[in-house]
């Protein structure tokens, strides 16, 4: 545990890339095979259960150290972070120890789920007294389920390229599904992933998907690309980017984020395709008619495990297929993008009733001009915009340019005019500053109603100056929320709008994030909720 603790420092401290890359391929070098298969678990962004309710370890904590509810209350408002706060208020350990990772989290933490308070108590005493504050800080983050780390996913992929001496392709194909969490981390499995294997004996295995490629963002005129004929033009759909795997006479379905979710769509599950077939595509829920339903919508079947026959009726899934990655057991990746869509015309061409699988229309134009004004359809399409993939882009691995590009070319996202009413604390190196907000509009009664949390979208020295402000219009503090004077006017902007009986506005947004402080406007030239309404209809 010490050395993924100092690991865990290290990446915390720091922003610079070349640090944390120096920091995991020491770590990787030297840790225990066990206890490097478990970091990169979580480094790439593997998500620890929930092993202990936070109230438990707050009152724990508490006896552990003999403080006052009032106390402790007081030290964690100033430091911000539950975990923080009892790793640095309890006394020092007595019984140092030299336990790995790997036994804390088989043997230390998952014993704890579901376990008598009274046996969680006697462990967590045991424990703390065997670590150091910043040992204290991550078992406790693991053991509340709230680790998090300022490392991507990318650089972990580097890390273990560079120790292994392989390519950080090969890598990133071995490291799908690794944080799947269906399967526990061993140390077999980190020697396998790092082991100098010849690129053809690492035939795709089971329902392993592909590592996906991601597209960029496009900021300049799209005409800048040069002849529209080298670009294929689709749809941007708001939905959610999976793989459909087809081997070994069984179907797994993959999120972008690796999580397997085959279960939560049946439809999809049962679709017969020939064995050794990955495709590419977007899950959406689509009731008929030319436009998809709204996100909203398909958020009602992604947290479900169990889908009863009414919600697969009310919400039927279609994945709308835009790339072919394999075909009879074929790595098709390297093949042209023209190419594998003329593949996948022909495989979906020739599966007969499957309406749940959908080829992803191809827009024609002209010009660049005719396009954009095909593209201002993209609301009443239900769309965010266009895709533009080069014709003779390979598929690649992450967000690359080396073997050509996918750009996302989306519409100016909705936006209005917000009311900063609360304010909370951020985490990590932002554990100071009052970073996290909660943004709200008026209505017809003009009593201000909350509509949005929102964190990004200002800059260090933004925050800065909008953290004294709120640090000097403060009314009311309710753990760690500040409830603050209405004084300052923000333009929000979010990608997708609905309604919701579960927000006091009645609203949801999708993507909430700062546009910009609007030290223009006053508070009460911010909008309305009956404004933020109308854009329902728009929508």
């Amino acid at each position: 545990m010490r050395d993924f603790a100092r690991l865990y420092a290290a990446l915390d401290e720091t922003t610079s890339t070349s640090r944390k890359l120096a920091a995991l391929q020491t770590y990787f070098t030297t840790a225990a095979p066990q206890d490097a298969a478990w970091a990169v678990y979580f480094l790439a962004g593997g998500k620890p259960r929930q092993a202990v309710p936070t109230k438990l370890l707050r009152q724990y904590a508490m006896e552990y150290a003999g403080l006052d509810d009032w106390l402790f209350d007081e030290c964690y408002h100033a430091v911000g972070d539950l975990a923080e706060t009892i790793a640095l208020v309890l006394p020092p350990p007595q019984h140092p120890s030299e336990i790995g990772l790997a036994d804390w989290i088989e043997l230390g933490i998952a014993p704890l789920r579901g376990a008598a308070p009274d046996t969680v108590r006697t462990a967590l005493f045991t424990y703390w007294d065997q670590l150091d504050t910043r040992e204290r800080f991550l078992l406790t983050k693991l053991i509340g389920g709230g680790f998090r780390v300022g490392v991507s996913r990318l650089l972990v992929t580097r890390a273990l390229s560079a120790i292994a001496g392989l390519d950080s392709k090969l890598i990133a194909q071995r490291l799908m599904g690794w944080t799947d969490g269906s399967v526990s981390p061993t140390a077999a499995g980190f020697q396998q992933l790092t082991a100098a294997h010849a690129p053809a004996e690492l035939a795709q295995r089971g329902g392993q998907p592909y590592p996906f490629f991601l597209a960029h963002q496009l900021e300049r005129a799209p005409s800048s690309l040069g002849e529209l004929t080298g670009w294929q033009v689709e749809w941007k759909y708001d939905g959610m980017r999976a793989q459909l795997v087809r081997r070994e006479g069984k179907n797994w379905l993959w999120s972008r984020g690796e999580d397997l979710i085959t279960e939560r769509f049946p439809e999809l599950a049962s679709l017969r395709l020939p064995d050794g077939v990955v495709i590419d595509g977007e899950i959406l829920i689509w009731h008929g008619g030319n436009a998809p339903a709204p996100f909203a919508d398909l958020q009602k079947r992604m947290g479900r495990k169990q889908v009863s026959a009414r919600l697969l009726g009310e919400l039927p899934a279609v994945m709308v297929a835009y790339d072919l990655l394999e075909l009879d057991g074929r790595d098709l990746r390297d093949l042209p993008q023209a190419e594998r869509r003329m593949l996948l015309e022909q495989l979906i061409g020739s599966l007969q009733g499957a309406p749940q699988l959908r080829l992803s229309p191809l827009i024609v134009a002209d010009s660049w001009a005719q396009l954009a004004e095909i593209r201002n359809q993209s609301r009443e399409r239900g769309v965010e915009g266009m895709m533009l993939k080069a014709v003779d882009a390979r598929y690649g691995v992450g967000r690359t340019k080396s073997v050509g590009t996918w750009w996302k070319w989306k519409i100016d996202p909705y936006s209005v005019d917000a009311v900063l009413i609360y304010a909370q604390a951020g985490h990590g190196r932002r554990a100071s500053l009052y970073t996290d907000y909660t943004f709200a509009v008026w209505d017809e009664e003009r009593k201000l109603v909350p509509f949005a949390k929102a964190y990004s979208g200002l800059t260090d020295a933004e925050i800065a100056q909008v953290d004294q402000a709120i640090r000097k219009t403060t009314i009311e503090k309710f753990g760690p929320v500040r409830s603050v004077t209405p004084s300052m006017v923000f333009e929000i902007g979010f990608e997708g709008i609905a309604s919701s009986p579960r927000h006091k506005s009645g609203i949801a947004v999708r993507f909430p994030r700062i546009l910009r402080r609007r030290e223009d406007k006053s508070v009460d030239e911010a909008d309305t909720l009956e404004s933020l309404k109308s854009l329902l209809v728009a929508s």
